[in-house]
């Protein structure tokens, strides 16, 4: 079982498009903690950001306009989303797409999220998973044997299956360098790495904590 030694959050937005810049705005949220190499707490909800949803993201997501003209405004799910986060390490797989959407709606309300990190697990993947055919989600779940419960391209399943490819990560490291656990931040490091240094890094980072043991 890969585990952390702090808490991180797992982010999933669905969105209307790919730019807050251009318009697009959330439509659902989930945000997974996990603790101790276990999901222990959830936040999901459809977002009412009072906007249009285009037909082609109802067939991608199943997202309907009635669906979320139903949901709560944006004005209550950001702040409680903000509040759920607090100052734990934040991730998401391709995490600058919802990095810049959670910094896009919180500025809308004039408020900052107050994450301490950001953690990319498609970075990571890329990084710990050399020569995968793919790194989207699904098709690393499936080559990594995770379970993808739910439905695709909707913000919980999708947060639960990247929550448990972080966890994958943990694991693997943990395994491959005979460690108890993984520090968020080192996750941070490997992601600003190129492939080719992480060897190095991580070889380097845990023959000093094992001295230091």
């Amino acid at each position: 079982m890969g585990v952390f030694q702090k808490p991180i959050v797992m982010l999933d937005f669905e969105t209307t498009g790919l730019s807050p810049a251009m318009g697009d705005r959330i439509t659902e949220v989930a945000a997974l903690r996990i603790v101790e190499g276990k999901i222990v707490e959830r936040f999901v909800s459809l977002v009412n950001c009072r906007v249009s949803i285009p037909y082609f993201i109802t067939q991608l997501t199943g997202i309907s306009q009635a669906m979320v003209d139903k949901a709560p405004p944006a004005s209550e799910v950001v702040p409680a989303l903000l509040d759920f986060i607090g100052n734990d390490a934040l991730a998401a797989h391709n995490a600058s797409f919802d990095a810049k959407f959670l910094l896009a709606e919180s500025a809308m309300l004039n408020l900052q999220p107050r994450h301490n990190s950001l953690i990319c697990s498609l970075k990571l993947s890329r990084r710990l998973f050399p020569g995968m055919p793919s790194y989207k989600l699904g098709s690393l779940a499936t080559a990594l044997r995770i379970p993808f419960h739910g439905t695709a391209h909707r913000a919980e399943a999708d947060a639960e299956v990247s929550a448990n490819l972080l966890l994958h990560v943990a694991q693997r490291l943990a395994q491959t360098y005979r460690v108890p656990s993984i520090h968020p931040d080192l996750l941070v490091s490997v992601n600003k790495l190129t492939a080719a240094k992480v060897p190095d890094f991580l070889a380097k980072q845990f023959s000093q904590s094992a001295s230091t043991n």
